[in-house]
């Protein structure tokens, strides 16, 4: 599991900025550049007892913009084709969604799993998968996913970088 640190007082500072407002829900940076730019954020299982959507959260201003023109091109319909064509990529989606799902319960504390179960939400936390998808052979969001291969890797977040070069972007990235 990637360890995930405490920002400082200007890398909080930058994630106002990145969100837009004060940042809530958040354990920590998961994933920052060589210039201590904080570009993934990992997040709490429930903010105000109600599900948080993703374990990593994509915060860098400069990379969801570019993910952001990724997915207007159609390029989700487009993936999602690909998986259904080719038995490989579709096995390696598969294996990241549950390796998601397993991860997300993994960083549960027993307090919050004990409090996830009493809101009657465990289904969520077991059976849905990246950005909270029920149809893992689907892709709800570029953004969750490439916040989450940033954190762990993935075989879509390899795609991405080979296709659109999002990694090696990655350290000139400012905000």
């Amino acid at each position: 599991m990637n360890t995930q640190k405490q920002p400082t007082e200007v890398q909080l500072e930058m994630i106002r900025q990145q969100l837009g407002r004060e940042p809530q829900g958040m354990v920590g940076i998961a994933v920052e550049n060589e210039k201590d730019v904080p570009l993934v954020l990992q997040m709490e299982l429930l903010v105000n007892d109600k599900p948080f959507p993703t374990l990593y959260w994509l915060s860098s201003k400069d990379l969801y913009q570019a993910i952001a023109e990724i997915e207007t091109a159609g390029v989700v319909k487009l993936l999602e084709e690909e998986l259904m064509s080719e038995p490989e990529l579709l096995e390696k989606h598969l294996a990241d969604q549950q390796r998601y799902v397993d991860l997300r319960w993994a960083s549960a504390t027993d307090q919050q799993k004990q409090r996830i179960e009493e809101l009657g939400f465990l289904p969520l936390y077991t059976k849905y998968g990246i950005g909270g998808i029920s149809q893992w052979d689907k892709i709800r969001c570029l953004h969750m996913n490439y916040a989450y291969h940033l954190a762990q890797g993935s075989a879509l977040g390899e795609l991405l970088d080979q296709r659109y070069g999002l990694g090696l972007k990655l350290n000139d990235l400012n905000i």
